[in-house]
């Protein structure tokens, strides 16, 4: 089991996955996901994605660990501007299974290169169980230096970023994100 100072303590993205599907024993499933500037000069919608609530879930689990691993991991194209903004704030929605959440954490690592570039850390203190929860959270992004920019745009794809989430620092979920800022 990987505890949260392992978490906090990662230098360098993970190579896999850190917990099993099977660690969200409290069923926690992400139903929509939005990204916004906050920048006065340049605010609005940057991504969104909503699972389609028509849709039927399987009623087999993925067939090989390679097909369970890509529901896990998120490509995002933003272009270079995204790299300027000052703030970005996300909403998340989820809902919650029949056990309540408590202290449910999520620890963000972003990565260029094996080196960590910016690392968040958000705690929601409590979700009633059988719901449908709406996170928004505010990010305060990062200066960053302009060589550094420029080699993160003329490298798609070489950002990454691991999300972990936990309950009462138990690792229930572990998520990959890789980032193109090219135009």
């Amino acid at each position: 089991m990987v505890s949260l100072a392992e978490v906090i303590n990662l230098e360098r993205p993970t190579e896999s996955f850190l917990c099993p599907l099977e660690a969200n024993v409290f069923n926690i499933d992400f139903v929509a996901f939005k990204i916004r500037s906050l920048d006065g000069n340049n605010p609005g919608v940057i991504f969104e994605i909503k699972k389609d609530p028509t849709a039927v879930e399987p009623q087999q689990p993925p067939a090989t660990i390679e097909e369970a691993d890509s529901s896990r991991m998120i490509r995002y194209h933003f272009g270079p501007a995204f790299l300027e903004f000052k703030n970005i704030g996300t909403e998340l929605e989820f809902s919650v299974g029949d056990r309540p959440l408590r202290n449910f954490r999520m620890i963000e690592r972003h990565y260029f290169r094996d080196r960590i570039i910016k690392s968040f850390d958000f705690t929601m203190p409590f979700c009633i169980p059988n719901t449908v929860n709406t996170w928004e959270i505010i990010y305060s992004m990062p200066d960053l230096d302009p060589m550094l920019k420029m080699d993160i745009i003329a490298n798609p794809w070489e950002v990454r970023s691991d999300s972990f989430y936990f309950v009462e620092d138990l690792l229930v979920m572990h998520n990959k994100a890789e980032y193109n800022y090219s135009p």
